[in-house]
């Protein structure tokens, strides 16, 4: 994800972290501030655990059975602070929790069973695999749990220990994780580091560190690959996209416009894989900016932990100082706000559902991922140009196409430059699936047995038939 992150804390104190509300904009608690020079012992005690945890997978598997009964069961206490310092709805909060236990069990259960080779010669080769050691998880402040397990799950299933370090945006969720698996986990195998930086850029270049997986911005990722490249460790990095959403001229504008909407509002639109850009066929152009513009403006903003609530704050000042930029950007650029378009005259981080229409296709709303509660609407005139355009970015994580031909759709869908393209719904994923990016999206795959092999190395076996 584009956005600047992961590069400092809402503040630090006498080594601790000072946390955010960002419903109110206040401090309402602190976690540890650690040291990078503390992390050459955790990377020590990481490998020495890894030497007991690589060798029984049936150990393993009932170790992460019981994590993930342990994080389900403690919902009820992890939900409320999860919404507390990232701001999403409570009931957001409950999914994501739900998600991590998921993960938890879908990948206790995978089996990188050995694999015979046959080539014809007189020899009996197989393939087995081999976990890789300690694991470094950077993670952002979106969806703290759930990026979390989809690196330390799959990384765990295979073998390793893990290293892993929250956002200081929000680490007290990630820290309560933490503890509630504890008991399910053999000591260090599993080991949560929370601080500002340069902590994370000391953890990702660390000799001791294998695998190095990472979800942020791009220029973080180059930094984070640079630095893992002095030891030569694998590197996994989710940068983040900039989705576009392709409507054909068959579609059904009000059966579709609250999917849409919600496919780039969730979270607050904070979501690597959002709807960031919709193209709209110029007939319907205007009926489609209409439709979202209602939504926005109907939709309850609030703290998350009211129960009316449907989109939360933006997590952090420096976030929705960006977002409000972008917007301005837009503005002067000659957009127009059909719903929005400003900061909301409150306490804490709140922006308003903003539709954009008539955009500059090279405002930066468009072109760079602004990873917030603010959607640009496109027109376009012929179906080639809109395919152009929604390929015309450095990203390609995710698209969609909405119509009513689905044979149709899928043939637009195909066209996309992207590593996931939906029709007639976004940003909906299997935990059996693959997620990866093209372009600047990324590097590496994550998700389905593809996560797990990405987290093992092949190791091979000869010996002569007949002995």
């Amino acid at each position: 994800m584009t956005t600047q992150r992961c590069h400092s804390a809402a503040g630090t104190s006498g080594g601790r972290l000072t946390v955010l509300d960002p419903a109110t904009g206040e401090a309402f608690a602190e976690a540890p501030g650690r040291q990078p020079d503390e992390l050459d012992a955790v990377v020590r005690r990481a490998h020495d655990a890894w030497r007991d945890w690589r060798t029984d997978r049936g150990v393993r598997t009932t170790a992460l059975l019981a994590a993930a009964d342990a994080v389900e069961a403690a919902g009820p206490r992890i939900a409320p602070l999860l919404t507390r310092e990232q701001g999403k709805p409570l009931a957001e909060s409950f999914a994501e929790i739900a998600r991590t236990a998921a993960r938890l069990r879908y990948f206790a259960a995978l089996d990188p069973a050995p694999r015979p080779l046959r080539d014809g010669r007189p020899v009996r080769s197989e393939i087995r695999w081999r976990s890789l050691g300690p694991v470094a998880a950077i993670v952002p402040w979106n969806f703290p749990l759930q990026l979390a397990s989809a690196k330390f799950a799959p990384a765990l299933a295979a073998g390793n220990t893990v290293v892993l370090k929250p956002s200081p945006f929000t680490p007290l969720a990630t820290l309560l994780l933490g503890s509630v698996i504890a008991d399910a986990l053999p000591t260090d195998v599993l080991t949560i580091v929370t601080g500002h930086e340069p902590l994370g850029a000391r953890l990702a270049s660390h000799p001791g560190i294998r695998h190095v997986t990472f979800t942020g911005s791009i220029p973080t990722g180059r930094a984070v690959a640079a630095g893992a490249a002095a030891s030569l460790g694998r590197v996994t990095l989710e940068l983040g996209g900039n989705d576009a959403a392709v409507l054909l001229e068959d579609v059904e504008v009000e059966r579709i416009a609250d999917r849409l909407f919600w496919a780039a509002f969730r979270n607050c639109g904070q979501v690597c894989m959002a709807v960031k850009r919709v193209y709209a066929p110029a007939r319907i152009y205007a009926d489609v900016v209409e439709a979202l513009a209602q939504r926005a403006r109907s939709t309850v903003v609030g703290s998350g932990l009211e129960p009316d609530t449907e989109l939360g704050p933006v997590n952090n000042m420096p976030q929705l100082a960006r977002v409000e930029r972008c917007t301005a950007q837009a503005l002067a650029d000659g957009a127009r706000a059909a719903a929005g378009g400003h900061r909301l005259d409150r306490p804490g981080y709140f922006h308003a559902p903003t539709i954009l229409a008539d955009v500059p296709p090279d405002s930066p709303v468009v072109t760079e991922e602004q990873f917030g509660p603010v959607l640009p609407v496109l027109p376009y005139r012929s179906l080639d140009e809109a395919v152009e355009a929604a390929n015309g970015t450095r990203f390609g994580l995710g698209g969609s196409v909405w119509g009513t031909d689905l044979d149709r759709a899928e043939a637009v869908a195909d066209r996309l430059e992207c590593g996931t393209a939906w029709i007639n719904h976004h940003a909906e994923l299997s935990l059996a699936q693959p997620f990866a990016g093209v372009k600047e999206s990324g590097v590496g795959v994550a998700g389905g047995p593809w996560g797990l092999y990405g987290n093992l190395r092949p190791f091979v076996v000869h010996r002569p038939e007949g002995t």
